[in-house]
């Protein structure tokens, strides 16, 4: 399965990085169970608009594997959150995500990767959430959004929404249960020794 974590100029680290340590993570716990030559359960890549650098709300320098319009199918999107003001005024980063909800089996975002879901008008008629500082903005931009406090993260299916930052976390072992089996979440929480949040 090919999962997708969107980076931008100041994405916030631990939420593209966090669901990258569990995917991968996951994926090398899975092959520890099979035969040498088996493929990886999750391959995991990073995206951007541009080619280049990215550099992360920290300071950190992103490189990514690919480029919005020239990617693999992916069977899992991440949108990570940070400061996404810029991010929020691209088209052709709308026009993507937008795709992506009717392309990918699950489409989720970390954090105030929520208001960029919002804003690609992808989270009508649904429940969501994000980081706690950002509900009411969250509320302002997609008037009408049933946007909830307090849950981990809020699965709709095909759509799913994480709190702030750590969260990303939970939510992506949760999805590792989705697509591959609660077993393996547990599993991966371990090896991560993470204490996983399994009620969202």
């Amino acid at each position: 399965m090919q999962v997708g974590i969107l980076i931008f100029d100041n994405v916030e680290l631990l939420d593209m990085a966090g669901p990258y340590e569990v995917f991968t993570t996951a994926s090398r716990v899975h092959a520890r169970s099979q035969p040498a030559d088996t493929p990886p359960l999750f391959e995991v890549i990073t995206l951007a608009r541009k080619a280049g650098s990215v550099c992360a709300r920290a300071g950190l320098r992103l490189l990514p594997d690919c480029l919005l319009g020239d990617h693999p199918h992916l069977d899992c999107t991440v949108v990570p959150g940070g400061v996404v003001n810029d991010e929020l005024g691209q088209d052709d980063l709308m026009r993507w995500i937008a795709s992506q909800s009717c392309t990918a089996q699950i489409l989720a975002s970390v954090c105030t990767g929520a208001l960029l879901l919002a804003n690609a008008g992808v989270l009508d008629g649904l429940e969501v959430t994000t980081h706690w500082e950002d509900i009411n903005e969250l509320r302002t931009l997609r008037p009408g959004l049933h946007v909830t406090h307090g849950p981990r993260w809020i699965d709709q299916g095909s759509i799913v929404t994480s709190a702030g930052i750590s969260a990303g976390i939970d939510m992506s072992l949760h999805l590792v249960e989705r697509l591959h089996s609660r077993e393996l979440a547990l599993r991966t929480a371990r090896q991560m020794d993470f204490e996983w949040t399994e009620a969202a």
